[in-house]
């Protein structure tokens, strides 16, 4: 057993400092979201023209106030309030130097890069789609025809509202090198999912690279459209965590000669939740109102979150096990939990910190995959290890008539296998949802997908903490006689295919929901004593 400790304790160091080393590049390379900064980026050709994707974020049109028509460069000054837009500060674009010196120093522009603002239902008013044309660049022919401007996007001007899509022209001048677009602040007065483009369509401005940032603000504040309704959702959870944990230490007082050993633990998943959904809420809220993300408050947040998802499964694994009900210990088998514990604990924290922490359109397929693998992995394993578990545990308790405890663990089985069956049903949903809307069209409805995972784990908790809760029947946790046995379990097919399924899911869409291991920890109502014991 000291043996055995020992390596678990040397492997974690191990993992511990590769995720040091990973929350070093996530620091270095982190996002600022609704603060989008360029240095030195480059453009991508396409088309015969050459393209920088400067963000796209969901976007609440302005509110009506009795303010200003224009929108002052002051982002403390009170008439942002209710606002809307898109600001664009200094901007730099420059090309190579070979390029500028080739140029006539008295010619006024020698090359123009444009800004392209549009709502993803108007993509199709951009290029010479509408013309039974591929190009997006206005060529002699199609100038000639009078369709566009020879050298620039071509643009089909909505007749609802001729201003957009917004184009915003940026020239540089005889041989410099530089050209800075204007401070500029674009009003959003239609609700919509907006894409920023950089675009030029000269080949001689090959090589040419951007910097500065655009700041994007909704009405209520920096918080993407997509992500506004989380601030409000994590603050109702925390008041949910708050009101659980008040009941559950009412119930633990009254019965505190009565407590055992898993009674802690499930107390430490509910602190855990509350300080999870505080910290998110705390972390949404600065979010909001400075438009950076807060490193310090998230990555608390992250890890909080890790810890939790990591003490909620080994809490189902041991239950599942009969810790606390039929057996006072795991035996031999504790050293291999909480290695699993360990292992799964920095897997979930290091996806976490790139999910939160950095930017994860930066990572390449295989990369995202790399990251996410050995979570679905763990928590297929997880899953396949409780049902493994569980299936004995009836089984002894059918045996030896312990009929209370029998429908103790008949009801933490079925609460267990609905959550499984609504997570399995809401992962086919996520799919469909995912491969339905690539362009985010219906980003006002995608919290709610990371948001059930969240709602289902808290009513699982709920379930875990009736079963279980603290009560004056003594003989109701009383320790079964038996050999306690290790138990364990290798993954199958029915685990790869499990896991199969996460990764695949996840491959469509930024990272998603854990499946439902993830989700399975809660409490039921009291049992009554039985009789016989």
């Amino acid at each position: 057993m000291q043996c055995d400790m020992l390596c678990i304790n040397t492997n974690v160091m191990k993992i511990l400092v590769g995720l040091l080393l990973l929350l070093s590049v996530v620091r270095k390379n982190g996002v600022e979201a609704s603060i989008h900064d360029y240095k030195n980026e480059a453009f991508i050709p396409r088309f015969k023209s050459f393209f920088f994707h400067g963000g796209s974020e969901g976007l609440y049109a302005s509110k009506i106030l009795e303010t200003p028509k224009t929108i002052p460069n002051d982002d403390n000054a009170k008439p942002l309030n209710g606002k809307s837009f898109i600001r664009f500060e200094s901007i730099t674009f420059r090309r190579p130097k070979e390029v500028a010196d080739k140029q006539n120093e008295m010619q006024q522009s020698t090359g123009v890069i444009e800004g392209i603002v549009v709502e993803v239902k108007d993509r199709d008013k951009i290029g010479g789609a509408y013309m039974n044309s591929s190009a997006i660049c206005c060529n002699p022919d199609l100038a000639k025809d009078g369709y566009c401007k020879l050298g620039e996007v071509i643009i089909r001007q909505d007749s609802d509202n001729p201003d957009w899509p917004k184009r915003l022209q940026t020239s540089f001048e005889g041989k410099n090198e530089e050209a800075n677009m204007m401070l500029q602040t674009l009003e959003i007065n239609k609700t919509g999912m907006y894409y920023l483009y950089f675009v030029f369509c000269d080949p001689e401005l090959k090589g040419t690279l951007i910097s500065g940032r655009t700041v994007w603000r909704n009405p209520e504040g920096y918080l993407p459209g997509k992500m506004a309704p989380f601030m409000t959702f994590y603050g109702l959870m925390s008041l949910a965590y708050l009101a659980l944990g008040l009941l559950w230490f009412l119930r633990f007082v009254q019965h505190w000669k009565d407590i055992i050993q898993l009674h802690y633990q499930i107390t430490a998943v509910i602190g855990l939740g509350m300080c999870e959904m505080a910290l998110w809420y705390f972390e949404y809220a600065n979010f909001n109102a400075t438009g950076s993300r807060p490193m310090g408050i998230t990555l608390w947040a992250v890890t909080f979150s890790a810890i939790k998802k990591t003490v909620s499964r080994l809490l189902l694994l041991v239950v599942s096990m009969g810790y606390g009900v039929m057996r006072p210990t795991l035996g031999g088998i504790t050293s291999k939990i909480i290695l699993l514990g360990a292992v799964y604990f920095v897997a979930s924290e290091a996806l976490e910190l790139v999910e939160h922490l950095g930017n994860i359109n930066d990572f390449a397929g295989k990369s995202r995959l790399f990251l996410v693998l050995p979570v679905a992995l763990l928590d297929a394993f997880f899953i396949i290890w409780i049902f493994s578990s569980l299936s004995k545990t009836l089984e002894k308790l059918q045996m030896r008539r312990s009929m209370a405890k029998l429908e103790l663990y008949r009801k933490f089985t079925n609460a267990l296998a609905v959550s499984v069956l609504l997570s399995v049903a809401w992962i086919g949903y996520e799919l469909y949802f995912n491969a339905s809307d690539p362009l985010s069209e219906l980003w006002q409805k995608a919290w709610i997908i990371p948001a059930f995972w969240t709602l289902l784990a808290y009513l699982l908790l709920v379930v875990l903490c009736i079963l279980l809760a603290p009560s004056h029947s003594p003989t109701r946790y009383a320790y079964e006689t038996g050999d306690d046995e290790e138990e364990g379990i290798t993954l199958t097919g029915a685990g790869v295919i499990l896991a199969g399924d996460l990764v695949s899911k996840v491959e469509r869409k930024d990272r998603k929901a854990s499946i439902a291991a993830d989700h399975v920890f809660g409490l039921s109502e009291d049992l009554e004593e039985d009789k016989r014991e």
